[in-house]
């Protein structure tokens, strides 16, 4: 497939932080791409990098096989960043008007509007409405254009589920007629509903580039929280060795350094990759435990996991 976008060996430093180090990362056409990482991972500053609003450290940056700071290359894409600010006293109809008249094909305000569920506020003023709406209004803004790659940085933070699911239609229906886009989320099931193909960020590093169904299994994790006088430490299971003892902290051995909150008030809160098979051992050694919840770690802890194993393996 043509490559719309590609990072070659970049490295991006802000000072002594390095947000970027020596990626590579090709988006081709007609692909859907979830990136995904926790806070400071790197996702902002790639986006940032392939719309020309910052310039690599080091490497080489190309879009449409041209160079993201040339303003006829950047016609063809869509951008929401993170954060919009839309003038509070026009209506949604003409600000929609306003951008759409920048580009020579542009989406029409009730198709854009009806795509993403916005078309009952097209006389609305932007100042009243809520801020999942402001929202909804910013991403729809990035298609207006009739892009071939849209870049979204967080495009669902703030919305309730049914705004979320409203955005998800928009960006599937340019996807199906055979749009490109690449998008950053913190939330595991906003890139399972969209995204076919993952790519994992952590420490400005890639640390997987796969499907979806393969980097699940890279980083499940379950979160395990119990209140017991002591735990012990359970060959193959959990350990001490990796972490200060003073800390009071347990971790994964098969995830060696993943961060787990210690005994509080005698409860622990343990990050493992294999949950059964710490409630066998638990029961086996013999120790009285209650109050035993189990649950999914956050996509943020399973990618602290991640990003130990790698530098573990480094």
């Amino acid at each position: 497939m043509t490559v719309l976008a590609q990072a070659i060996d970049v490295t991006r430093r802000y000072g002594e932080v390095c947000a970027l180090d020596r990626v590579s990362l090709d988006i081709r056409a007609g692909e859907l791409v979830g990136l995904l990482g926790p806070n400071g991972a790197g996702k902002s500053t790639l986006i940032n990098l392939f719309t020309g609003l910052r310039r690599p450290t080091s490497g080489t940056v190309t879009l449409f096989g041209g160079s993201p700071g040339d303003p006829h290359v950047r016609r063809g894409i869509g951008v929401t960043p993170q954060e919009t600010g839309l003038p509070e006293s026009l209506r949604v109809g003409e600000i929609v008007s306003f951008v759409a008249a920048h580009f020579p094909d542009s989406v029409a305000t009730t198709e854009l509007l009806g795509r993403f569920g916005l078309d009952d506020l097209a006389k609305r003023q932007v100042g009243g409405l809520s801020g999942g709406q402001r929202r909804r209004l910013g991403v729809a803004l990035a298609f207006v254009g009739r892009p071939r790659l849209v870049f979204l940085d967080e495009p669902t933070t703030g919305l309730d589920v049914e705004g979320r699911r409203a955005l998800w239609d928009g960006i599937r229906a340019f996807h199906e007629d055979g749009g490109t886009v690449l998008l950053t989320s913190h939330y595991l099931e906003e890139i399972e509903a969209l995204a076919e193909r993952v790519v994992v960020v952590g420490e400005g590093r890639v640390l997987a580039d796969d499907t979806m169904r393969a980097v699940r299994g890279m980083v499940g994790t379950w979160r395990v929280s119990l209140t017991t006088d002591h735990l012990p430490a359970l060959p193959g299971v959990l350990t001490t060795d990796h972490l200060p003892a003073s800390q009071g902290v347990l971790a994964a051995e098969r995830l060696p350094g993943v961060p787990a909150s210690g005994r509080v008030d005698g409860r622990f809160e343990l990050v493992v990759s294999d949950a059964d098979r710490l409630v066998v051992e638990l029961v086996r050694s013999g120790v009285a435990f209650s109050g035993l919840e189990i649950r999914p770690a956050t996509l943020e802890e399973a990618f602290l996991a991640l990003t130990s194993k790698e530098t573990a393996d480094v």
